[in-house]
């Protein structure tokens, strides 16, 4: 008996052809309104789930969450598990997306943008380079609607396939990237491995021609690389990046402001990039590469809810979340915030909210709290 299994077995679709009609469109999984996000089918914050790009199109989408759980090019193996974690293991806040205000803003952003989930792309458990055109074609599927892109991860490979759907869309000449993390991200091989979690800032820039004078960086401090040699290409290609050392030196706030400049001087469109390990392990030890020495919290919310507010953002992504080392929660539950952070951005794109960093006058104390 051969059971050998064929390269294709992993991406084998559900026939529905003998399943009922139903009209294209979002699909409401909850049975009540407001339930643990614990309980029921997991979809990212409880919202409606799509399952073909009809269904996206019938339902006007504007942001489509997507989860990618690959993990087989990461040494510290686990973040396969972090699109389901995201999506379900919250411990406090219900999974009613109608109910939920962000705090700085006062603004609902299920209430402004269409969300839904779309399940996961195909992966292939034993191999990181089959599983990137499955997780391209789903990407480009959403972005082929006009609608946002959100990738739960898995590992940083995913970033390839992601902006590599985004270019053929949009452009690759036109696409910014700013990218959290504490890792550059932009080896040419990894133990003779072209396609890995710290590959894919070369990739993108090689494989799918995205200039790298438009890839601009944040929050990079490990111990273990770039090298010189790493270091020296990443400048001569033109990449602008903000190690720790820049943060500590002149603050987080005016980093921040560089990075968003400095995207918007050649591209029209940004991706934003979470490497959930750019936060420091105090506030996310649930990843395979911890580095000390990182953010706070308290600075990448606001980071990601100015960017999707005040850039054109076309996709983002939040990776490397490893539930398994996440024995406090709190990697979880920043990775999901972030998330909802953005939203809130993207939701302040829409409405046209006016100014930089912007904050609720009444919750931010530069108007008093009305009496009565």
């Amino acid at each position: 008996m051969n059971d050998k299994p064929q390269q294709s077995e992993f991406r084998l679709e559900i026939d529905r052809s003998a399943a009922p009609g139903r009209e294209p469109g979002p699909i409401d999984i909850r049975r009540y309104y407001a339930h643990p996000a614990y309980s029921g089918i997991a979809t990212f914050m409880g919202v409606p789930l799509c399952l073909n790009q009809e269904d996206l199109r019938a339902g006007e989408v504007d942001v489509a969450v997507l989860g990618a759980p690959v993990d087989s090019s990461v040494g510290h193996r686990g973040a396969a598990y972090g699109p389901r974690a995201i999506r379900s293991d919250e411990r406090y806040i219900f999974n009613t997306p109608e109910a939920m205000i962000n705090a700085s803003t006062r603004i609902n952003p299920f209430d402004v943008l269409k969300v839904v989930d779309y399940g996961d792309a195909a992966v292939d458990a034993f191999s990181t380079p089959n599983s990137m055109a499955p997780i391209r074609e789903l990407v480009r599927e959403i972005a082929e609607v006009g609608a946002v892109p959100v990738l739960l991860g898995g590992d940083h490979s995913l970033l390839w396939p992601s902006v590599g759907a985004l270019a053929d869309v949009y452009g690759p000449e036109r696409i910014g990237i700013i990218h959290f993390d504490a890792h550059p991200d932009c080896h040419d091989h990894q133990l003779g491995h072209s396609v890995t979690h710290s590959t894919p800032i070369r990739r993108i820039i090689e494989d799918e021609k995205v200039p790298a004078s438009n890839i601009v960086q944040v929050g990079l401090r490990t111990v273990t690389g770039p090298d010189n040699q790493l270091f020296n290409w990443m400048r001569r290609q033109g990449m602008k990046s903000h190690f720790m050392a820049e943060i500590e030196r002149i603050g987080f706030h005016a980093v921040l402001d560089k990075a968003i400049a400095e995207v918007q001087e050649n591209a029209d469109f940004v991706y934003l990039s979470l490497d959930i390990d750019v936060l420091d392990p105090a506030f996310a030890p649930g990843t395979g590469t911890p580095e000390p020495g990182g953010l706070t919290n308290r600075e990448l919310f606001p980071a990601f809810r100015r960017i999707c507010h005040e850039t054109k953002v076309i996709g983002m992504d939040v990776v490397e979340v490893a539930p398994h080392l996440d024995s406090g929660y709190s990697t979880t539950m920043n990775a999901r915030r972030a998330i909802f952070e953005g939203l809130t951005g993207l939701a302040m794109n829409r409405l046209k909210i006016a100014g930089s960093n912007y904050l609720n006058p009444i919750v931010s104390g530069e108007v008093r709290f009305p009496m009565g």
